[in-house]
């Protein structure tokens, strides 16, 4: 079976292909601009350059390798960014996915979309995969447009809604809160964190996981796949310090009111996971385990 993943050169992406690679599944990882993966190009992995906002492009790639099954994980992520600037935020996050499922419509067989806890209004964690779409900023309401896309798909599509994804970042990519966290009190460097926004914060390993019992199952339809431990960002800062022996008196506890940021952020979005639990057997690691992961 041939999967074709976007938005590979991530920090999803390297697990994922790792991931897939030894369950012995052919992977075609896509991402804009040249290869950041740890992988040889074989018989079972190659990569190709894919920008999806570029329609004759997608049209391209996917007529040529007819992926059974593509998991799209591009997408424009930060936050603030997508606030500043939203035609870029809508052309990436809806156009791009619209473009992408017309031709995998034609050229594939099965659709997972990755989303995220953004959708949701923050006020009634912990939530389930039928509970109504309230997005508080940009980023959120682009995704649940996406998500929306989806539902139209004539393929057989899921949804797989995540939250705060953390592990060992590629060289040159960008960090998570844990690896930031970690990095910053190795340098001695100061950092505020707040406590009063709550998270289920995902250990990278455990989504493509997820991710990868979705394709084995065919899973369709929403699913909720993250960690199963609430946190705020501060316990998380805080715990880290524990695990890595780091000094904790070089964090700060702060309200989200402390930060000035364009995006206003929700502020308790806990995933129910039982349903990935019961149905697909997703058994996800605890924030300490997570932290032992990386550190091996």
């Amino acid at each position: 079976m041939k999967i074709l993943i976007t938005g590979a050169n991530g920090l999803l992406g390297q697990h994922l292909v790792n991931e897939l690679l030894q369950q012995q599944f052919q992977v075609v990882a896509t991402g804009k601009g040249p290869c950041r993966l740890p992988f040889e190009p074989s018989e079972k992995f190659s990569y190709r350059s894919l920008d999806i906002t570029d329609e004759l492009e997608i049209e391209k790639v996917l007529s040529e390798e007819r992926a059974d099954v593509i998991v799209h994980s591009a997408a424009m992520t930060q936050v603030d960014e997508c606030e500043k600037n939203p035609e870029l935020c809508e052309k990436i996050n809806v156009y791009g996915t619209t473009q992408l499922l017309v031709d995998a419509e034609n050229y594939s067989k099965y659709i997972i979309y990755l989303s995220t806890d953004f959708v949701f209004d923050g006020l009634f964690s912990p939530y389930r995969e039928d509970d109504d779409l309230r997005p508080v900023n940009f980023y959120g309401f682009t995704k649940m447009q996406a998500e929306a896309i989806m539902h139209t798909s004539e393929i057989p599509w899921a949804i797989v809604r995540t939250c705060l994804v953390y592990g060992n970042p590629l060289e040159g990519t960008r960090t998570n809160i844990v690896s930031w966290v970690r990095e910053s009190l190795q340098e001695g460097e100061p950092i505020k964190v707040v406590s009063d926004q709550q998270r289920t914060p995902t250990y990278v390993e455990d989504l493509a996981k997820g991710i990868v019992l979705m394709i084995q199952k065919q899973a369709t339809g929403i699913y909720h796949i993250s960690g199963k431990d609430l946190l705020t960002p501060y316990e998380m800062a805080m715990r880290t310090a524990d695990y890595f022996s780091l000094d904790k008196s070089l964090i700060t506890e702060v309200t989200s009111e402390t930060f000035t940021q364009p995006a206003k952020r929700p502020a308790r979005t806990g995933f129910d996971i039982s349903k990935a639990v019961k149905e697909l057997g997703y058994s996800p690691s605890s924030f300490e385990d997570g932290l032992k992961q990386m550190s091996q």
